[in-house]
């Protein structure tokens, strides 16, 4: 599956910065997934769950709202409350 660099920013600092094949998350307009080729979007976010296809594999979190950007050659979610569950 082909990748597209993301960077996830909180107030507390950049949690993650590196590829990944698919981003889920839910945005105040219902739930979006965004993949490599995907066009450019910017969106407000809403509470919920998120989930990030790394490798193969699931990373589930918890988003507080924010904001997404999607852009040509990069995905930027900032939010002010994004912590990882999987961990």
């Amino acid at each position: 599956m082909k990748e597209f660099q993301l960077q996830i920013v909180t107030p507390a600092g950049i949690l993650f910065d590196g590829a990944a094949e698919q981003l889920s998350v839910r945005s105040i307009d219902g739930e979006v997934a965004v993949m490599a080729g995907h066009i450019p979007y910017v969106t407000a976010l809403a509470k919920g769950n998120c989930r990030v296809y790394v490798q193969g594999k699931i990373r589930k979190a918890t988003c507080g709202g924010g904001l997404l950007e999607v852009g040509k050659e990069n995905v930027r979610l900032l939010s002010p409350d994004f912590h990882f569950t999987d961990t």
